[in-house]
């Protein structure tokens, strides 16, 4: 065991050793990614399949809200008993979700696995941002963090068109096979790359905290999806589902005021980039995901495309988004400027989601490229820029909590964005189906009607009836895009007033003194040998 004393320390491993550990990261955060857009192209077909075209919004939706959940129970957690281990159990939890997935018969057992991937997945995308932040000073972090959006990038361009391979080629149930293999590279990434402190004794979990937050996210998960839609708003379901979400909320704050290791610490309001940021966060996460999440399955059936080339015409947005966000990481690390990008990010989305209100039909397919690179483009000066402002306001014992926490409410923005657009979509579709096609047509001769409509259904269909599908896709779609704009403006003038701080320019240690002193950390041999590059203290922010 080692005496450390408060201090800032050089990062414990060499920079060989902090590329081998970001390559691991890397497949974690690939696999997390991957798992999102390798459905997207895949998704009509696999809901006309099963017969669940009605509750196709609950495919994206019930990751995204079970990934919501738990990452601020993966942040805290890593922040009190280390992340290499919950990060080794996110893996393996993902890859059973994907098992399950792979063998689902009904859209019932689908979504089961995508709950169980969701509560892996909350794990892979939080712990791999914390992880960097353990052993990378904020001003050099930035270019990491360009690198691991550019993940998402490759990630959402391999993705959908590896989708509409499977979907044509081996059959659509590979898009979950696909995440065994990946999900064993990174769990070999996770076992030898990750040299990190590792903590002993027994945390305290904040389990009223933890139960409540999920009641609360459900319930509003919930009330968002089916209000308007599959009830009425004055409905007593709805009404209840809105109590719930407010009871659950209000009690939640209680709970976190008194317990000793809240998974939200109240303190971190206190911070005004933290409280900008998040807010602008949720608000861009509401436009990106409602925007993205429908566009390849708008693609298919209203520009009679098949799912690979529906995968093609999504990478315009994400070459942009890998572009925008490796070279403002490297602009950020070699200016330690770094306010103005998300400002310029937020002005450009809103601008992107106003060109993708006009779509028609009829357009020639380079003006949707232009219109989605230019969403990429502002989603890539956005995403990456914001984490790493949180991640500078509050010192290293708390950026796991901090970072999960902004996450959370990005994810809430995400969920809502999905559950609002997917439900508006869906009901909007089925109105103008009904209104536009004769009972009979609807059905496009599929057993089960008009949920089972898939792209191949609809291009086999007379032409008066294919076109009426067709508008109907695109006239239930489009106008939602244009009433995401404000959301994107609003979040624009948030950021304007965050105040841009320092960047780090050394790893804070502290956090293992106090660690040691509570007896919570095990210092390895390899910690020991790097007591020779301790550096004097400084404020370095």
């Amino acid at each position: 065991m080692t005496n450390i004393p408060a201090r800032q320390v050089a990062p414990a491993e060499g920079k060989q050793h902090i590329i081998l550990l970001f390559v691991g990261l890397m497949l974690s955060m690939l696999l997390a990614a991957l798992n999102q857009t390798v459905l997207s192209t895949a998704l009509p077909t696999i809901v006309g399949e099963l017969n669940g075209v009605s509750d196709m919004l609950w495919v994206i939706t019930a990751f995204i809200l079970a990934s919501t959940i738990t990452m601020p129970v993966y942040g805290k957690l890593g922040d009190l008993m280390g992340r290499k281990a919950l990060l080794m159990a996110a893996i393996v939890l993902f890859m059973a979700g994907s098992v399950v997935g792979a063998l689902a018969e009904s859209m019932g057992v689908l979504i089961t696995a995508r709950v169980i991937q969701g509560l892996g997945g909350g794990g892979l995308m939080i712990l791999s941002q914390a992880i960097i932040a353990d052993v990378v000073p904020a001003r050099e972090r930035g270019k990491y963090m360009g690198v691991m959006g550019g993940v998402f990038a490759i990630a959402s361009v391999a993705g959908p068109l590896l989708g509409g391979w499977f979907t044509e080629g081996p059959g659509w149930r590979w898009v979950f096979w696909i995440n065994i293999p990946l999900g064993l590279l990174a769990l070999a990434g996770a076992a030898f790359f990750l040299k990190l402190p590792r903590r002993s004794g027994k945390p305290r979990l904040d389990l009223g905290g933890m139960v409540l937050i999920a009641i609360a996210t459900t319930c509003l998960v919930l009330f968002a999806t089916w209000g308007g839609s599959k009830y009425e708003w004055n409905d007593p379901i709805i009404l209840a589902l809105i109590t719930g979400t407010i009871l659950a909320a209000v009690a939640f704050v209680l709970v976190e005021r008194r317990t000793a290791e809240p998974i939200i610490p109240l303190h971190l309001f206190k911070d005004r980039n933290f409280n900008l940021t998040t807010i602008a966060g949720l608000l861009i996460g509401v436009a990106m995901f409602g925007a993205i999440g429908y566009l390849p399955t708008y693609l298919q059936m209203a520009f009679s495309v098949n799912a690979t080339e529906s995968g093609l015409l999504m990478i315009p947005m994400m070459g942009a988004l890998l572009v925008a966000s490796v070279v403002s990481g490297l602009l950020v690390s070699k200016t330690g400027r770094y306010k103005w990008m998300p400002i310029a990010g937020g002005v450009i989305v809103a601008a992107a989601l106003a060109l993708l209100s006009t779509l028609k039909p009829e357009q020639p397919l380079w003006e949707i490229c232009a219109y989605l690179a230019v969403m990429g483009l502002g989603l890539g000066l956005n995403m990456q820029i914001l984490v790493l402002i949180v991640q500078n306001s509050f010192p290293l014992r708390e950026v796991g909590t901090a970072t999960a926490s902004n996450n959370f409410f990005r994810q809430i923005g995400a969920t809502l964005g999905s559950a609002v657009v997917g439900s508006l979509f869906a009901h909007r579709l089925h109105d103008l189906l009904i209104e536009r096609l004769p009972a009979a047509a609807a059905g496009g001769g599929a057993p089960g009607g008009s949920n089972s409509l898939t792209p191949a259904v609809v291009n086999a269909l007379p032409a008066p009836v294919k076109q009426a599908i067709i508008s109907s896709y695109n006239d239930a779609l489009t106008p939602i895009f244009v009433w995401m704009v404000p959301l994107a403006l609003i979040a624009t003038v948030l950021l304007c007033f965050v105040k841009e701080k320092p960047l780090a320019t050394a790893v804070e240690h502290d956090v293992l003194s106090e660690s040691i002193a509570e007896g919570n950390i095990l210092i390895t041999a390899d910690d020991a040998e790097d007591d020779a590059r301790v550096q004097p203290a400084s404020s370095g922010r």
